[in-house]
């Protein structure tokens, strides 16, 4: 197997695999399908060619959750409009981030080929790459240079890479024998009992139209994964 790790460290970052109409909520780390999303972003892939999602899919994925951050809440006011353009109504929605929240995203096939095109593309990405929102540009820093990890096993490179939080997070934590990182990652790759189920690969990025030209709609779907956790991952510090 071959990896690449990426380290996300915006100041805002969302992920949700659950959001419906006016609340837009986050997962407390990022997604598979966010990740998957962002691969294809860089390599210039359109949202209609879902026959090129299944090589990405396959890809092994964990996360290293390094600084958990806090959820901060977006209040806004929308307004919708009727087909005619007259303004329809003005409605709430609760629009959900992490603030300095760090993670750790390891991916893995054993097409070292494709993990080659991948690392390219993100290293030369087609379209801009966002952390969960399009308001949400992703750190300069976030692709890790591949001579600081052995880059042969996702569970491996996740546990032996040095903590990437920041130092004043670090700090907290100097005396103190159990750090708060923990890994949620594909169940068969840490094989535990344990397993949560998440709707989180991606089938397809498809948008539409209803019977209504005016009217657009959402055709993206996804399919349950299976994650499994390890707690208190004893990491390198870096201060």
């Amino acid at each position: 197997m071959k990896t690449i790790l990426m380290k996300f460290a915006g100041p805002l970052q969302a992920f949700g695999t659950d959001s419906h109409y006016e609340n837009r909520h986050t997962n407390p780390f990022p997604s598979k399908s966010a990740v998957i999303g962002l691969i294809a972003a860089a390599m210039g892939y359109r949202r209609y060619e879902d026959s090129k999602l299944k090589e990405l899919n396959d890809l092994s994925f964990g996360v290293r959750v390094d600084q958990p951050g806090n959820i901060l809440r977006d209040y806004q006011i929308a307004v919708s409009y009727k087909p005619n353009g007259e303004k329809n109504r003005s409605y709430v929605t609760n629009r959900y981030y992490l603030q300095d929240a760090v993670f750790v995203v390891a991916l893995g096939s054993d097409n070292e080929e494709l993990i080659n095109r991948i690392r390219q593309s993100l290293q030369h990405p087609y379209f801009q790459l966002y952390l969960g929102r399009k308001s949400l540009p992703i750190n300069n820093d976030f692709l890790i240079n591949e001579n600081d990890y052995a880059g042969n096993d996702v569970i491996e490179d996740l546990t032996s890479i040095r903590w990437q939080a920041a130092s004043w997070y670090q700090e907290q934590f100097r005396n103190v024998d159990e750090k708060p990182v923990y890994i949620c990652a594909d169940s068969k790759l840490i094989g535990n009992d344990y397993e949560e189920i998440f709707k989180d690969n991606p089938e397809s990025f498809a948008q539409g139209t209803s019977q209504s030209s005016n009217n657009n709609y959402d055709r993206r779907t996804y399919s349950p994964r299976a994650v499994s956790y390890i707690n208190n991952v004893d990491v390198e510090s870096t201060i």
